[in-house]
């Protein structure tokens, strides 16, 4: 058994411990990394990046397919495209194996040590790794558990056979003729309107109300009007309630029956109670489960170490220390929200505070953004949750008065600030529309740099830029819009 001691051991190499490892590299820490996967975690494996790439391949098929149809107004024709999806999820390999290489050279340039395989805690000082060649056990200092998070499992609808998480979604080698998402939330409908472009007939099983529920339903509309476009039936206030396979109706469990043994038969339906209690089938080749994603915290040895828990997730303070000396915690397994770029910052943090540096963790924004179509972001405060805090002023502009999302075919959508009627302090900002990702820089950068409506309003943004609404929303906001 080989022992090697370290100043800094950081557990799990996702966009959190990769980070913090690099910049405690930087720093001249002595710094270990324990990875049982590829570098890069779920969001360059199997989340933001491949998942990107497919809708990136979708929004274009979806392209080509309208111009061979003869109807583009850009006067554009062609023949009947034809996807191979096992090549584009290739491509999208491609990328992500560039990716991986990419973070485990940066690492190696911070001189930092990897070490590959599973690490279990033996005390609040020491792990224990299963590697290829044997167990080592590495002693440390300082300890960053960035462990992540993993798809949630519904008990009537385990993972396996035509029962698929959002891993197996980017992997299939070929579109699903009819697929049901049990999930309305942003992975589901990422994933569901990307499977809607290439050709599958998609079913959305929504237990709340509406979908993207954690949005405003003023931002969620354009999306809510494109899923019907795209032919997407929508099922809100229905509940997934298992699997039927050949017409079994009473089977509730997928592991039970043939498709739960991994035989996608043709009878293959999912069991819904539908909003008015009645039950119904949803025939589907595959049921993508997207509920939510669950810290791991379960077999790596946390009973070893009794932190304390904030529900399911690890409590920290505002400097991402848990509640046991030496020992911190950063991204998903702390709770939402579960971001990459919420991980990184936490990361970078951390290798600071064992640095010595002084610093703690004060979040005033972290944009969301959700990859449907047309995109949306959320920066800082909803307009709802301003109000909260006083009185408000809200100023919208929409891209159909924008030139440049006209000449995109993209008009559908706005942009929106929020800010006091005091002091004009802008809250928050959202947007949706295509493209509207690209602005979560600049949101952010306004709320980060505590931005009043006068200080966007008098920005000189370039001319034909979609990012024009948002001088365009501020101005409404101070009563003086000059294009709408």
């Amino acid at each position: 058994m080989k022992e090697i001691s370290c100043k800094l051991l950081v557990i799990g190499a996702g966009p959190g411990g990769y980070v913090c490892a690099i910049r405690a590299g930087q720093l001249g820490i002595d710094t270990v990394i324990v990875e049982a996967g590829k570098p890069g975690g779920t969001c360059l494996n199997v989340g933001c990046i491949p998942s990107k790439a497919l809708i990136h391949a979708a929004e274009e098929f979806e392209k080509v397919s309208h111009m061979a149809g003869g109807n583009s107004p850009l006067g554009i024709s062609v023949s009947a495209p034809v996807l191979d999806l096992a090549r584009t999820v290739a491509w999208k390999d491609g990328i992500v194996s560039r990716l991986n290489s990419g973070v485990a050279g940066l690492l190696k340039k911070a001189r930092v040590k990897t070490v590959q395989g599973w690490a279990t805690f033996r005390d609040g000082k020491t792990v224990e790794v299963e590697t290829e060649t044997g167990m080592q056990v590495i002693r440390a200092e300082t300890i960053v558990i960035a462990t992540g998070s993993a798809p949630v499992e519904l008990p009537f609808l385990r993972f396996g056979g035509p029962v698929i998480s959002s891993t197996e979604a980017l992997a299939l080698s070929e579109v699903p003729k009819r697929l049901a998402v049990v999930g309305g939330g942003y992975i589901g409908l990422e994933l569901g309107m990307a499977f809607a472009k290439m050709g599958a007939r998609v079913t959305v099983v929504e237990a709340l109300p509406r979908v993207l529920a954690q949005y405003d339903a003023e931002l969620t509309r354009p999306v809510v009007k494109r899923l019907a476009e795209l032919g997407i039936e929508v099922m809100p206030g229905a509940k997934a309630k298992g699997l039927s396979t050949q017409g079994q109706a009473g089977q509730g469990q997928a592991g039970q029956g043939q498709a739960g043994k991994g035989q996608a038969g043709k009878g293959d339906a999912l069991l819904v109670e539908t909003s008015d209690g009645k039950s119904a089938e949803v025939a589907a080749d595959k049921i993508l489960v997207t509920v939510g994603r669950k810290p791991v915290t379960e077999g790596w040895g946390l009973d070893q170490i009794d932190l304390d828990r904030a529900g399911k997730f690890i409590r920290v303070d505002d400097q991402c220390r848990t509640s046991m000396r030496g020992v911190f915690a950063i991204g998903d397994v702390t709770g939402e929200p579960m971001l990459a770029h919420r991980a990184m910052a936490q990361g970078e943090m951390v290798a600071e505070i064992v640095a010595g540096h002084k610093r703690s963790w004060d979040k005033r924004c972290i944009p969301a953004v959700c990859f449907t179509d047309p995109e949306l972001v959320t920066a800082g405060l909803t307009p709802e949750e301003a109000k909260g805090q006083g009185e408000i002023k809200i100023g919208m502009f929409p891209f159909a008065a924008n030139g440049r999302a006209m000449t995109k075919l993209g008009e559908e959508g706005f942009v929106r600030v929020v800010a006091r009627a005091d002091n004009h302090l802008v809250l928050g900002i959202q947007a949706v529309g295509q493209g509207v990702s690209e602005l979560s820089a600049a949101f952010g950068l306004a709320l980060e740099m505590g931005a009043r409506l006068e200080d966007i309003a008098g920005t000189i943004h370039a001319h034909p830029t979609q990012g024009e609404g948002f001088q365009e929303a501020a101005l409404k906001a101070l009563g003086h819009a000059l294009h709408i």
